[in-house]
């Protein structure tokens, strides 16, 4: 076979057909569809896991503050049902902290006060905006 001949066949074997030069609509159509469906079935189960975190870490925060409540009321001789102010609480919590800093839930909500050898209860916002993926079980016994 000559060159001429052998380049002539290369030629026709790398070009494509004209009429397959890329994606049609429809096909792009049928992608994006099932990526829109892909995202649909995902995206609800992380918005769960987003708020069933934040109904953790107020949790946690509740932990947090009976303990420095406790802390505070054995090193000032404090009494059951004594009131302790959110400044005398917080400086017994870790420095830099979102709680240590604000004395609030992270959707911004005070919890306040406190009284010795009394739980602290989560807030009612906090509750109504976490009650879907935290029921009253989950609070407990911080919970209303």
């Amino acid at each position: 076979m000559s060159n001429a001949a052998k380049n002539t066949i290369s030629k026709i074997m790398s070009t494509p057909p004209l009429n397959q030069k890329g994606f049609t609509l429809v096909e792009i159509m049928i992608v994006v569809a099932i990526i829109a469906l892909l995202a649909a079935i995902a995206v609800p189960g992380f918005m769960r896991a987003r708020k069933r975190s934040q109904a953790s870490r107020i949790l946690n925060d509740l932990r947090i503050i009976d303990s420095a409540v406790d802390q505070y009321a054995i090193e000032n001789n404090k009494k059951t049902n004594d009131p302790v102010s959110v400044a005398d609480w917080t400086s017994y919590v870790k420095k830099g902290s979102p709680l240590y800093n604000t004395g609030n839930s992270i959707f911004g909500t005070t919890y306040g006060s406190q009284t010795v050898d009394q739980l602290p209860q989560v807030s009612s916002v906090d509750y109504n905006v976490l009650s879907d993926v935290a029921g009253t079980g989950f609070w407990s016994p911080y919970g209303p």
